[in-house]
């Protein structure tokens, strides 16, 4: 068991090849997870649709023991935001098909591991200069991007009328991104006392998502690389020196 730990702890936290590339496979299969779970969302039970759901449901579990059991304080990582995610998703995955699909909404919370994991954003800035230019608007973008999805997702499931739509998880992102963006055309709107309060809360937090994606787009680009003088994170991508306190500094750059 500790030599099974051990190798573990290489695949989640080392800096090798083989490590980084196992990590990537993780965000590629959290991706491929998010696609699947939208294109289903509003799919009927099929017996393959279940299996599936079930077998993505078993790696998504073992991903989760395995990093909870090298975790160095368990309790608090049982506390982490995506770590809540995937305890939801889980549930849903397996206790859903009994539901007839009103917990399908919360499989989209998966999208929070893409970004919001600290050894993903290490091997980024390692290997990604592009990324370290752009890390505040990848993060902003991403973080849109999944309260989009859950946000139609809730919405499809608790509030448009399936009966009346062709394509209903259409419309349910058409009225999120209509409300968040405080366009309001008005031809979708939910009546409800439920429905109001929903989409004051959409409005609420989109405004502020999209605001932050606005405003790392709009501000000059930094990279981060702590100053070991002062502690200083971030600084111009052709810095020499910290602005902060003037200590040489060594930012990695592609040349040319």
């Amino acid at each position: 068991m500790d030599a099974l730990k051990a190798n573990l702890q290489v695949l989640y936290t080392a800096h090798s090849r083989g490590a980084v590339r196992f990590r990537y496979a993780l965000i590629v299969f959290d991706f491929a997870t998010i696609l699947f779970f939208v294109a289903i969302a509003h799919a009927p039970h099929s017996a393959e649709l279940v299996l599936l759901s079930r077998l993505a449901g078993v790696v998504i579990a073992l991903d989760f023991l395995a990093r909870w059991w090298i975790a160095e304080d368990r309790r608090h990582f049982l506390t982490r935001i995506y770590t809540l995610a995937d305890v939801a998703v889980i549930v849903s995955l397996f206790v859903d098909p009994w539901l007839q699909g009103d917990l399908a909404f919360l499989r989209v919370l998966r999208g929070l591991r893409l970004i919001h994991s600290y050894h993903l954003l290490y091997d980024l800035r390692h290997d990604s200069a592009w990324f370290r230019q752009h890390e505040d608007t990848v993060i902003a973008s991403i973080n849109l991007f999944v309260f989009v999805m859950v946000t139609s997702a809730t919405s499809l499931v608790f509030f448009i009328d399936t009966s009346q739509s062709t394509h209903p998880f259409i419309d349910a992102m058409y009225f999120t991104v209509a409300t968040l963006t405080t366009t309001g055309y008005g031809d979708i709107t939910l009546q409800t006392p439920g429905g109001k309060v929903f989409s004051i809360c959409v409005m609420v937090g989109g405004v502020a998502l999209f605001v932050q994606l606005a405003q790392a787009v709009i501000r000059p680009q930094k990279v981060r690389h702590k100053c070991q003088s002062c502690g200083l994170l971030r600084h111009e991508p052709d810095a020499v020196h910290c602005k902060h306190c003037g200590t040489l500094i060594c930012i990695e750059t592609e040349g040319g």
